[in-house]
């Protein structure tokens, strides 16, 4: 087994007076098959969950959608009474449907009810980030998000939510946000393959906000490249944390949120992230989105 850094890769980032490590740990996948329902190995879930705090992990993203809220009841069985170093990021604006569907949920009523499930099933009293989830399984869509981003500045003044982000948004969306109240964060899908926000997260490193990459669920990724492939090999590392180690290159604001329901798995996210990437592997890496 791969002897693990310390600290974790690409050191801590401040989201507003929080301080966490830029390689956090995702928790879709602690979920079953299509994120519903418990996961085929409780036991295992647990024990990942143990395993990130353990290794100093101390940024877990989550929302109360994933199950639907079976996975922060893991969150809060494996890890409560949380670590004061520990924060749980959460996202609010989508729920499930029976066929497996993420239906959009930004009425007002929606957001304070989700809010009100998160601080419930992850048992905290205020929750530290939450990101508004914005568009939907496809990407952004345009359109003004001030009714539902209000209502979370509402949440945040009543002293549930300490801060604010959004999801799957625009960049005029991330401005809207910005023009309503401060945001800490932006989580988007973005990988090597693909690099629509490059402009993004230029602008919102030279802010001080962070930018959160996701990976879609499904599709094309950039594991499947075989330039990744070529500079994995050479690092003696795997395509998917060598596509994590240029994700801390690229930027100082990029936060990594990983996820698996594997120990070994995220024992070895972290080990390869850790190896820098030369100036050759960079410039055939950035090849991939071009």
């Amino acid at each position: 087994m791969s002897t693990l850094p310390a600290p974790l890769p690409g050191g801590t980032w401040t989201l507003g007076d929080l301080t966490v490590t830029r390689f956090g740990y995702g928790a879709m996948q602690l979920a079953g098959p299509g994120v519903m329902g418990p996961p085929a190995d409780r036991d295992g879930a647990l024990a990942v969950l143990r395993e990130a705090v353990d290794l100093g992990i101390t940024h877990i993203d989550t929302a109360d959608a994933y199950g639907p809220h079976l996975t922060n009841r893991l969150i809060r069985e494996a890890l409560h009474p949380y670590r004061d170093s520990l924060h749980i990021v959460t996202k609010v604006g989508a729920t499930r449907d029976e066929q497996g569907g993420w239906p959009p949920a930004r009425e007002p009523d929606d957001l304070r009810r989700a809010v009100r499930e998160n601080l419930h099933n992850l048992g905290l009293d205020a929750l530290d980030v939450v990101n508004l989830r914005l568009g939907d399984a496809r990407g952004p869509v345009p359109g003004s998000l001030a009714e539902a981003f209000g209502t979370l500045v509402e949440l945040q003044q009543q002293g549930l939510v300490r801060h604010l982000g959004v999801s799957n948004a625009t960049p005029e969306q991330v401005a809207e946000a910005r023009s309503i109240a401060p945001i800490v964060s932006v989580q988007n899908m973005y990988n090597l393959a693909h690099r629509h926000d490059d402009e993004l997260v230029d602008e919102l490193a030279g802010a001080g906000i962070a930018y959160v990459p996701f990976f879609p669920l499904g599709g094309f990724t950039p594991l499947q490249s075989a330039a990744l492939t070529a500079v994995a090999a050479r690092r003696d590392a795997t395509p998917m944390s060598t596509a994590l180690a240029w994700l801390l290159q690229r930027s100082p604001n990029i936060l990594l949120i990983p996820g698996t329901s594997s120990v070994a798995h995220l024992r070895e996210n972290v080990a390869g992230a850790a190896r820098p990437l030369s100036e050759e592997d960079l410039a055939e890496l950035d090849e991939i989105g071009r």
